[in-house]
Parts: C-alpha cells; structure tokens; sequence
C-alpha cells in the first residue's frame, strides 16, 4: 500500500521538524493534539499537521505511525496506541523513532505486534531536518524496514540496516553515547574545576592546547541546560545498552547524574530556541556549578 498520510505522535522539536520536511516532500502530515502544550499546538500548524481529535482517527487515516518523543514515555505510547487500534480495528504500521535501547526497542515490538500492526524499528541521528545542510539520517531495521523506504529524500535519508529489529537503536545508542555523552563529560568536568577554584587557569589552557575542542565547548554547552529533560531519559537507555553488551553503565548513569543537575538550573527553563545567545561558557558553568549537592566520598 503506498504511503500518503503519515502520522506523527508528539510532535516536539524533531517531530515537527520531521513532519515539515516530509509535508514539503509532498505527504500529508497529521497528528492528535490532545493535552499537549500550546507551543507545541503551533509547532505542528506551522509544519503543515493537520490535527485530529482523537486516536482512533488518527489510526483511521495513517499509512504510517512514527513514534517520535521522549524515550521514557515510549513504552507507554506504544501500549496506549496498541489498545487504540484493538478499539477502533485500525492497524497502520508503527515505526518507533525514539533513543531506546534495542532491548526496549524489541519490546515495544512485542506490544506493537500483539495488537495487530507491523513494526519498525527506527533510530534517528543528526539534527532535525532543515537545521543543517545534511539530511537526518534514519536508521531502519527489522522485517518491515523497506516500509520507510517512503520517506527517503524528503529531507530525509533512510539508511537500511538489516531484518533484526534493535539494530537501528543499537546504532543511534553508540552515537548517543558519544555525542551527548561527550557533552556531560565536558559540562562536569568545568563545572569540577569551577568547585576546585582552578577554572581560570582550565580556561586558559584549553583554548590555548585543544583549542577546537574548547570550541565545541563554547558553541555547546550553554544550550545544555534548555536540554538535559530530553536527555536524562536517553542517557539511561545508552546505558542499558552499555550493560547488555558487557560495559560498563556508569559513563552513561554519571552523564545522567550530569544533566539531572543541569535541570536544576535556572537556564532549564529555556527552550533551544530561546537560549541567551549572549551567555558565556564560563557563566553557564558558574552558575550550574551552584546546583551541586552532596554525594558520597569515592572510595
């Protein structure tokens, strides 16, 4: 069955911008807006989503179900999607385009599967379509994966990974893992120095020895605060993922720790698109390093 309408639950940050990008590829673009937020009622006006009422309609008229919010909340979603289609007899195929691990990826597979549908497994990795000049990238696996085949050059590119469902989250856990894992290490390990009364002699010496790094760090974590909710639940799903392939967690629980601070800030209460352009790295650290509570001493 060709793909014409496409579904999108929540659509936050990158669903919408998901939902733009293959709205201007020509599909239609529909999604329920029941108990979301406002600003989140005009992010998917303004991508071209046409709002339905309910879940039931929602099934009624997708070819395609993405799954596309945060990845704490997807079991839940899916199980809630799953009892709509047992109620309304619609079955679209359910592609699930969140962080998870590939454990719980597969088990979303199972709810999705045990009510009916088909089941993609989908990881996605870049930034939300639009925002730079490479396409975001899909990771598809699983039996069902050519289904998103639909998709590929609306913004998007669609990147076949293999029959076995969990391989596409596998991949987008270990880019995860660098990318966001990378900033939190940053992000302590200032905020560390900061506490030890050594930061104007770090500040000084990385952009003097590692100056692109230090770049990284003034281009990246100032926005950090606006995004450690997202990023609490996904660093818990990498560090699943670690621990299933006989790792270590604890990088990835410590980066949680990290950003589980970071929420604490007031900066927290900015979105992406409304962080102070003029705040310094150094005032972001300095601040954030005032939300640092007690831990036990390591042994």
């Amino acid at each position: 069955m060709p793909i014409k309408t496409v579904a999108i639950l929540s659509p936050g940050e990158m669903g919408a911008a998901v939902g733009a990008a293959l709205h201007k590829g020509g599909l239609d673009m529909v999604t329920c807006l029941a108990g979301r937020s406002a600003p989140t009622a005009e992010r998917a006006k303004a991508a071209g989503f046409r709002a339905v009422g309910d879940a039931e309609t929602l099934l009624g008229e997708a070819d395609l179900v993405l799954s596309i919010l945060p990845p704490e909340q997807a079991p839940e979603q899916a199980a809630t999607v799953a009892a709509a289609m047992r109620r309304s007899g619609n079955r679209p195929p359910y592609a699930d385009c969140n962080a998870v691990s590939p454990g719980t990826a597969m088990r979303i597979g199972e709810i999705i599967r045990a009510a009916g549908a088909l089941y993609v497994d989908v990881g996605i990795v870049g930034a939300p379509p639009g925002r730079t000049d490479k396409p975001t990238r899909f990771f598809v696996s699983g039996t069902n994966a050519a289904l998103m085949d639909a998709l590929d050059g609306k913004g998007i590119d669609v990147r076949q990974c293999g029959p076995e469902e969990g391989r596409a989250s596998a991949i987008k856990m270990c880019y995860a893992a660098i990318t966001k894992g990378t900033s939190a290490l940053h992000a302590a390990v200032l905020i560390a120095a900061e506490r030890l009364g050594v930061s104007e002699e770090l500040h000084e010496e990385l952009p003097y020895s590692v100056a692109p790094l230090y770049k990284r760090m003034e281009a990246m974590v100032p926005a950090l605060p606006a995004v450690s909710g997202r990023y609490i639940g996904e660093m818990r799903e990498i560090a699943r993922t670690m621990d299933a392939a006989g790792l270590s967690p604890d990088f990835h629980i410590g980066a949680t720790e990290l950003y589980e601070l970071l929420e604490k800030s007031p900066f927290a209460s900015e979105r992406r698109d409304t962080v102070d352009p003029d705040r310094t790295l150094r005032q972001t650290i300095e601040v954030c390093a005032r939300y640092v509570g007690t831990r036990p001493a390591v042994e």
